[in-house]
């Protein structure tokens, strides 16, 4: 049910039951001192926005069934520090780990098509992303404003760099762009 335990700011630890196959869009959203959550790996679907502004969650296991990381799902979740993003993920939606600030290592599985606008805006932990091959597209401002970004690994798949993809990540010294890229937009690497 989306909202279900929206903004209960008493809720600290959340054990999901076996057998549950949806978490509701914004389901957990504001939940802020909510510190850790076991999602069953009978979850296949969790709406965008689930957990939205859950500022003391630290960690988070996807199960495997989840294939798409939707909008917003992590948006401003501050403590977060570790995420596993399951083998089967097609597609990393739009804001999906922005302003996630103390994130500092992810793994992008192959098979991930498609990284959204904003999926990594303002993750200033991250200091390093590799790119798999199964990527051919990545958003506007995805990786906006990652001041700390040292290093990228290109995947050869990737054909589109949004506009302001990169922009502001100030500590980039390099960027060997693959022969694959068909199209660069404007800004993509500004403030570099």
């Amino acid at each position: 049910i989306s909202g279900a335990f929206m903004e209960c700011e008493g809720i600290t630890d959340v054990t999901l039951p076996d057998g549950l196959i949806t978490i509701g869009r914004s389901a957990f959203s504001g939940c802020i001192n909510m510190t850790s959550i076991n999602i069953p790996e009978s979850v296949t679907r969790i709406g965008g926005f689930a957990f939205n502004g859950c500022k003391s969650l630290t960690d988070i296991v996807i199960p495997d069934g989840v294939t798409v990381i939707d909008e917003a799902l992590f948006q401003s979740c501050e403590a977060l520090t570790s995420v596993t993003i399951p083998e089967g993920a097609t597609e990393l939606g739009n804001s999906a780990f922005c302003n996630c600030t103390s994130l500092t290592s992810l793994t992008i599985p192959d098979g991930v098509t498609e990284i959204g606008n904003n999926a990594f805006n303002r993750c200033i932990g991250l200091t390093s992303i590799t790119i798999p091959d199964s990527v051919t597209q990545i958003g506007s401002t995805a990786f906006y404003d990652c001041t700390e970004l040292v290093d990228i690994t290109w995947g050869n798949g990737l054909k589109s760099i949004g506009g302001s993809a990169f922009n502001g990540c100030s500590k980039l010294t390099s960027a060997v762009i693959p022969d694959s890229v068909e199209t660069i937009e404007g800004y993509a690497f500004g403030n570099c």
